[in-house]
Formats: C-alpha cells, sequence, structure tokens
C-alpha cells in the first residue's frame, strides 16, 4: 500500500459544514471520537454481553467498558507506532503525512477501537449464532427470496460487518451516511475485508467478513480512496488496512487479561491462581529484573483485587510494548499484505503463558456453568424475536395476519423499509433485533410471549 494514502478524512453521507468550524481546535479524526463517544450505538453497549452477562450486583466488564479500555490501549500503540513511522520512513512520507502519523494515528486507533464491538448483538457471540442459525433453519422458507450472496449474509451473519452496516448506513427518516466517520476509522475496523460469500476459515483475513451486500460499494469506495491493495474481485476480498493490525491486538490484549480479572472477581477462579498466570506473562516477556520491581510494589498490597489490578497493568503494559516491537518489525509485511498470523499470536508463539491463559480461560471461564446457561437463554431470546418480525416483514400488507399486522406495529420506524427489497427489509429488522440491549431484548421477549403481561409507561 501506499503509505502516503493511509489517511482520508473524507467521510460517509452528506456532510454539514459549520459556521464555526474554524473555531473547531479539533482534527478530523478527534471529532470521530467524539461523535462515537456519542452515538446511541456506542451508549447501548453499556447493557450488551461482554463474557459474563447480566452479573448481578458485582460488577464486571460490559461491551462499554470492554471497548473504553481497548480504546486506551489501543490510543498508547497508535502514539508509539505513529512516532516510530514518522521517523523511520521520514524519506517516504509527505510532512502533512507525518504530522499525521506523529499527531492523529492515536486518535484514528483509539476510535476504531471504540467501534470494534458496536455490530454485536445482545448476548454476545450466542446473539450472533442465534441470528445465524435462525436462517440456517429456516431456509426452506426464506432462501429463494434472496441472492446467493445475499443469503450468505445472513446465514454467516457477522458483528465485524454489521459495525460497517451501523455506522455507516442510513436509516429510514434519519442522516444519510450513518455517523459519518472518515475513511481511515471506518478502514481500521475492517479484520476480514471480504464479502461473506469469500469466507474461508483456513485463512486468517478470511476467518469471517467485514461487509454485507448492502456496504459493497461503500467499501469499494473506501478502498479505492486508501488504496487498499485488492486481493481479488469476485468474490471481493482485499488485504487489511495496516491499521487493523493495531486494532485487533489492543482488543486481543485487553480481552485475554481482563476477562480473567472478572473471572477472578466473580469466584469462578482463584486469585493466587491469577497472580501465578499473570507473574508468567510479564516474566517472560520483561525478564526476571523487571519481576523483582514488581514483586516489591506487589508485596505493600495486601487486598487481593488490588494486586490483581496491578499486576493486569504491568501485564498489558508488558504486552503493549511486544506489540509494538513486532509491529514493527512486520511493517513491511504489513503494508504488502503478507503477513499472515495477527500481532498476539505472534507474541503467543513466543510467550507460553498466554497460552496457558487462553486453555485456561476456555476450561474456567468461556465454559464455566452460569456463563453457559446465560447464553443458551439468549441465543433463545433472540431466536425467538427475528422469529416474531421476519415472516411478516417479508409478507405483503395484505398477506399479512392479524397477529402479523400487530408484530408489525413493535417495530421502530427507522427500521421498516416496505417500499424497498426482501434483503433490505430483513436487514432492519436484524439493524432492529441486533441494536437492543440484553435487557431489552430479554424484556421484549417476555411480552412477546406472554411471560410478562401489562403495561410499562
Amino acid at each position: 500500500m501506499d503509505i502516503n494514502r493511509l489517511f482520508s478524512d473524507k467521510r460517509t453521507g452528506i456532510q454539514y459544514h459549520s459556521s464555526d468550524r474554524k473555531l473547531d481546535a479539533r482534527s478530523e479524526y478527534q471529532r470521530d471520537f467524539d461523535r462515537v463517544i456519542f452515538s446511541t450505538a456506542f451508549r447501548r453497549l453499556q447493557n450488551k454481553t461482554q463474557v459474563f452477562p447480566l452479573p448481578g450486583s458485582v460488577f464486571v466488564h460490559n461491551r462499554l467498558t470492554h471497548s473504553l479500555e481497548v480504546a486506551s490501549v489501543g490510543r498508547s500503540l497508535g502514539s508509539e507506532i505513529g512516532n516510530y513511522i514518522a521517523t523511520a520512513y521520514a524519506s517516504d512520507l509527505t510532512e502533512s503525512n507525518k504530522d499525521l502519523f506523529c499527531h492523529s494515528l492515536y486518535n484514528v486507533i483509539s476510535t476504531a477501537c471504540l467501534c470494534h464491538d458496536i455490530g454485536n448483538p445482545a448476548f454476545g457471540h450466542s446473539g450472533e449464532d442465534a441470528i445465524a442459525s435462525y436462517f440456517s433453519r429456516n431456509a426452506s422458507q426464506l432462501k429463494e427470496k434472496f441472492s446467493t450472496k445475499q443469503w450468505c449474509d445472513f446465514i454467516n451473519f457477522e458483528g465485524n460487518a454489521n459495525a460497517i452496516h451501523i455506522l455507516t448506513q442510513k436509516q429510514n427518516g434519519k442522516s444519510d451516511g450513518g455517523i459519518m466517520l472518515t475513511y481511515s476509522t471506518l478502514a481500521s475496523i475492517a479484520k476480514y475485508p471480504c464479502e461473506s460469500i469469500a469466507r474461508d476459515k483456513d485463512l486468517l483475513l478470511r476467518k469471517k467478513f467485514g461487509f454485507f451486500q448492502s456496504e459493497k460499494n461503500i467499501f469499494r469506495d473506501i478502498a479505492q480512496e486508501m488504496s487498499i491493495i485488492i486481493e481479488q474481485d469476485e468474490p471481493l476480498c482485499y488485504i487489511r488496512h495496516p491499521f487493523v493490525w493495531i486494532v485487533e491486538v489492543a482488543d486481543d490484549i485487553c480481552y485475554n487479561i481482563i476477562d480473567m480479572e472478572d473471572a477472578q472477581r466473580l469466584g469462578f477462579i482463584n486469585a493466587q491462581v491469577c497472580e501465578e498466570l499473570l507473574e508468567q506473562i510479564i516474566t517472560e516477556i520483561q525478564g526476571n529484573n523487571k519481576w523483582n520491581r514488581v514483586k516489591k510494589k506487589l508485596d505493600s498490597i495486601d487486598d487481593k483485587n488490588d494486586r490483581i489490578s496491578f499486576l493486569r497493568a504491568v501485564s498489558i503494559g508488558a504486552l503493549i510494548s511486544r506489540s509494538v516491537e513486532l509491529y514493527k518489525h512486520n511493517f513491511e509485511e504489513i503494508l504488502k499484505g503478507s503477513l499472515q498470523i495477527s500481532i498476539f499470536d505472534l507474541i503467543e508463539k513466543e510467550c507460553k503463558a498466554i497460552r496457558t491463559i487462553k486453555e485456561f480461560s476456555k476450561t474456567h471461564i468461556y465454559n464455566h456453568r452460569s456463563v453457559v446457561e446465560i447464553e443458551n437463554a439468549g441465543y433463545n431470546v433472540m431466536y425467538e424475536l427475528l422469529d416474531h418480525f421476519i415472516p411478516p416483514i417479508i409478507k405483503t400488507e395484505n398477506e399479512r395476519l392479524e397477529y402479523e399486522k400487530k408484530a408489525i406495529k413493535l417495530i421502530p420506524k427507522q427500521f421498516i423499509y416496505e417500499d424497498s427489497s426482501d434483503y433490505e427489509k430483513v436487514l432492519g429488522i436484524i439493524d432492529f433485533v441486533s441494536g437492543m440491549t440484553d435487557n431489552y431484548a430479554t424484556d421484549l421477549y417476555r411480552k412477546i410471549k406472554g411471560i410478562d403481561i401489562g403495561m410499562t409507561l
């Protein structure tokens, strides 16, 4: 890729130019951050599952707090990497681009980190599975209504693609271009820059997909504007934008470390075990001398939660430093699109502690009975909501039975596209259901199933 075209402040949609714009000291990329923070889609993350759904009185991470922490890690990574590129590639960069790497890259990365989970439905991955499964299980009634590529979007529903959709779509009666972010920010969250029919579980960049058919042309425009290399035109695939690798490793660092901290607070795992695993990370990445300094501080802390918090902070710092080193080392491959392993997986290859934590988390956290029970419940909630709204929406007004007409009345107007294709109508329902918080989805499910009956004001 052309290193001078990695930034673009072009935005989706029709822009509003204020007469006071010259008084705004923010850069275009700082404005992106503010737009996301104040968006409805971002606020809804406050009541969306990270790992531990609806945990009750013990506070653990939800999608919003996770996204804020990923943005913090991403900002640190972006600052160090930006300064490195501005210096190491000074002879290749224009003066304006040097300034962008030094002073704007961390803003782009932190904003993309805020957005990275914005397309995830309620109940985490079980919510994604419920949406995909709904279409697979009802193929005999639904498949013939869509093209092959449109059908692939549905049966492989993916939060990453849904993020691009949410951030760029024009909902009925709302502004064109969605939140109207810059192309740099949008490109930075496309972990799997291909359409759904190109998915290939054996390839890192195609394990999932990055855009629905509804956003295919938007993504083409983004790629052309920023010189993102096209891998193949049919089905459409690109290489990753170089900023994606930074957003990805920020997310990987946070959930691998912080999920374990949450599990300790909930009593799923022993505090001593958690301490030992974090110690192992620090020692393997930064050596015994670093651990000896950390231990002096740790010995002065008695509270078990505070001890874990301190070790979590040091571990994340160690992982940030190593990620920066590996990104620098692999930057040429990243630019060419030839790197086929994530930065965090590179760390895992050399750090046994990461492999241990992944296996430990899979056994003791992600498959803990209480987590699995609520994931099962969440799956059923999401599936039943889709089953309540999708059959009526693809019928004409005259074809709908009376109870189906009542179902349509429950859907907010911005999600109804009566004069559009079946694909767009169904996407509207997916927008409605996937945008729900855990609590709202549960409450609506209970009401339409007759479990809770009564007026809520």
